[in-house]
C-alpha cells in the first residue's frame, strides 16, 4: 500500500495557500475604515467602537447562498458574477429593516465578484473560508454561501409596525431574474427547445448570458431613500415572488393592492413564460417579475422618493397602495 497523504486524498494545501494570496488583491476593494487587520488570518476584525454614534444600535444579520444559479455559471464557465449575486442576496435582506451593511464573510474562492459586490453595498469583506471536497464535488462543481452583519438605530427600525393605510408602495426595478427560480429555469431548459446558447428575438444576447445577469444590489439606494423620505418598510422580492414577500412587510391590519398594469416585466420573464408554457400564477410566485425591491412610503413623500431614486439611476414607480385589510397582497 502506498503512503497515505492529504494530497493523495484530493486536497492540495499548497494550491489553497496560493488561492489565498491571489484573493488579497480583491479584498482591497471591499474595505471600510473600521476594519482591523488580524495578521493571523483566522478571523475578521471590526472596530465596534464605531457604533458609538448610535444611541441604541441594533445588529442585524443575514445569511444566504445563490442556489442553483451556480449550475448555470458552471455550465457556461462564467464565474465573475456569482459572487455579486451572493452579496446582493445577503445585503438586500439586511437593508429591509433599515440596517446599513457593515461587513460580510464568505465561503468560497470566488472573491473577485464578492469583493466588487461588497464595494457596491458599502460593506467590508472581512474574512472567509475555502475548502476542498474531494469525492463529493466534481472538479468543476462548487457552491458558495455568505453571511453579513449590519446595524440600524433602534428608533429608525423599519418594518410592518410603521405601515398604515394610505401608504404608497413603490416598485424598484430588478436587473432580471436575480438569484431565485433557477430550479424552474433549469427544468425549462431540459424540457423545452431552449438552450443556454439560444439567441432569441426577444433578447439582445444569448439566453445563458441573460440568465447570469447579476443581482441588483439596492443597499445604498435604500439607505439613501430612508434618510431622505418617510420610508415605513421595504420588501426584498426573492423566492415566493412579489405578493408573498411584500406580505411579510405588512401588519395584520393592512393589505396592499398592486396595479399589474403599472409596469412591464423585462423580456426574460416573457421568454420563460411562453417558451416554457408556465402559467402566470406560477411565474408570479416563482420570480420577481421585474420588481426586485418594494418600498412602502408615506403618500406625501412619493414624488420626492421617486426623484431621489431617479437621480441615483434606479428605475422606480408607484406600484400600489396600502389599504385596511388582513395582511395580504392583491395584484389587480
Amino acid at each position: 500500500m502506498s503512503n497515505t497523504s492529504y494530497e493523495a486524498a484530493g486536497v492540495d494545501i499548497a494550491a489553497g495557500d496560493h488561492a489565498v494570496r491571489l484573493m488579497k488583491e480583491h479584498l482591497a476593494k471591499a474595505q471600510r475604515p473600521e476594519v482591523v487587520q488580524d495578521t493571523s488570518g483566522f478571523a475578521g476584525l471590526f472596530d465596534a467602537s464605531a457604533l458609538k454614534r448610535y444611541d441604541r444600535p441594533l445588529l442585524a444579520t443575514s445569511t444566504d447562498g445563490v442556489g442553483t444559479k451556480v449550475d448555470l455559471a458552471r455550465r457556461l464557465g462564467v464565474y465573475d458574477t456569482i459572487g455579486h449575486d451572493l452579496v446582493g442576496m445577503v445585503v438586500d435582506d439586511l437593508v429591509v429593516c433599515g440596517a446599513e451593511p457593515l461587513f460580510m464573510t464568505d465561503y468560497i474562492a470566488l472573491v473577485a465578484g464578492i469583493a466588487e459586490g461588497c464595494a457596491l453595498a458599502g460593506c467590508a469583506l472581512v474574512g472567509g473560508e475555502t475548502a476542498e471536497h474531494p469525492g463529493l464535488l466534481g472538479p468543476d462543481e462548487f457552491d458558495l454561501a455568505g453571511a453579513g452583519t449590519g446595524v440600524v438605530e433602534a428608533s429608525r427600525l423599519l418594518g410592518p409596525s410603521r405601515v398604515v393605510p394610505g401608504d404608497v408602495v413603490l416598485g424598484l426595478a430588478s436587473s432580471g431574474i436575480h438569484s431565485n427560480g433557477y430550479s424552474l429555469v433549469r427544468h425549462l431548459l431540459r424540457e423545452s427547445e431552449l438552450s443556454l446558447e439560444s439567441v432569441l428575438p426577444e433578447l439582445d444576447r444569448p439566453l445563458g448570458e441573460e440568465l447570469l445577469t447579476p443581482t441588483r444590489i439596492y443597499a445604498k439606494d435604500c439607505l439613501a431613500l430612508a434618510a431622505s423620505a418617510r420610508v415605513h418598510a421595504y420588501a426584498h422580492i426573492t423566492g415566493g415572488g412579489l405578493a408573498a414577500n411584500l406580505a411579510r412587510s405588512l401588519p395584520p391590519s393592512c393589505d396592499a393592492v398592486l396595479d399589474r398594469s403599472s409596469w412591464t416585466p423585462p423580456p426574460i420573464f416573457a421568454v420563460l413564460e411562453s417558451y416554457g408554457r408556465v402559467p402566470r400564477a406560477e411565474m408570479d410566485k416563482t420570480f420577481n417579475q421585474g420588481v426586485g425591491m418594494a418600498a412602502v412610503v408615506a403618500a406625501s413623500d412619493t414624488d420626492a422618493a421617486l426623484r431621489l431614486l431617479a437621480s441615483r439611476g434606479l428605475d422606480a414607480w408607484p406600484l400600489g397602495e396600502v389599504v385596511p385589510g388582513a395582511g395580504t397582497v392583491r395584484l389587480a
